[in-house]
């Protein structure tokens, strides 16, 4: 009896490959979350907390003012960070070597707030970094559209250079190597249409109007949102706690063009999605909204369907 119960469970471990190997199935990358990489993308969206890992600039801004012991990583390059930024931000400009390098140099022990330029690329720095064990929030709007434009952002803008101090955090080895693997891959995408894993709206356009059957949308917006108007052709895949028990529907031999109002939420998933093994990207702006503009798709005038 006993060697017949082995020897089911080892035919019925077997069927998943057998079933790939003949081209009849294929298990989408998050229909099984196994190990640390997998467990860290779940749990964060499982667990996301009511702040959905932002922060309100107006909120970001006033930590500032009050002098909060926090840390704030400015994710642009170093041209702008030099222009200015906020008071104590330590540059770690976006692409496969900076974030990196300092993972392990990041306290894990402290708030970290995290902006870019609109949002999106910190929103996937966010996902990655919570996935490492560092409480990381991103600024809401990013520099352009949100900080700059807060009241009383003058008077917490410096341009002299910030570093971290000198720790050595101890990270998983398998989440740190898809870490490093993540960013790697920007060099990859840095000559196409999906630079920064994202796409342009006018990109996007194109590639709705090809019908091009190898790429997919998916829409993380409300419900509600979604029904009142949504790309031709996308999925909602609403944003928010347990939105990762829908991502084993999610088609893994596609590229999935990810968005949401203006992209940040859309970031957080597409690194989420990209660490579960799918092709994602966001799309630039999101569905876009007055405080975004002229970036999103409705901004620029680009079709909706109900």
């Amino acid at each position: 009896m006993k060697k017949f119960l082995a020897l089911a469970f080892i035919c019925l471990a077997m069927i998943p490959a057998v079933l790939m190997a003949n081209g009849e199935s294929e298990t989408p990358a998050s229909a099984v979350a196994t190990g640390a990489v997998d467990d860290a993308v779940m749990s964060y969206f499982a667990d996301m907390p009511s702040h959905i890992y932002k922060i309100g600039q107006a909120d970001f801004v006033a930590k500032v003012n009050a002098g909060d012991d926090m840390v704030v990583l400015d994710i642009r390059q170093p041209d702008v960070y030099g222009e200015g930024h906020v008071r104590g931000a330590v540059n770690l400009p976006w692409g496969p070597t900076a974030l990196p390098a300092a993972l392990t140099s990041i306290p894990q022990d402290k708030e970290v707030f995290v902006y870019c330029y609109t949002g999106q690329t910190a929103g996937q720095a966010v996902m990655l970094f919570n996935a490492a064990g560092i409480n990381a929030r991103s600024v809401n709007l990013g520099w352009n559209f949100g900080i700059s434009r807060t009241e009383g952002i003058e008077a917490v803008t410096e341009t002299a250079a910030n570093t971290l101090p000198a720790a050595d955090f101890a990270v998983n080895p398998e989440i740190a190597d898809a870490f490093t693997a993540y960013f790697a891959g920007l060099s990859d995408v840095s000559d196409t249409i999906w630079k920064n894993y994202k796409v342009s709206e006018a990109n996007a356009k194109k590639i709705l109007d090809a019908g091009e059957t190898d790429v997919a949308f998916v829409s993380v917006r409300a419900a509600k949102d979604y029904a009142e108007g949504h790309i031709d052709g996308a999925m909602n895949v609403p944003w928010g706690k347990g939105m990762q028990d829908m991502f084993a529907n999610l088609p893994a031999d596609k590229t999935l063009i990810v968005y949401c109002y203006t992209g940040q939420t859309a970031g957080q998933t597409v690194a989420g999605l990209k660490l579960l093994g799918y092709d994602a990207v966001s799309l630039n702006g999101g569905m876009g909204m007055a405080a975004n503009a002229p970036q999103g798709w409705s901004n620029q005038g680009l079709p909706v369907v109900q």
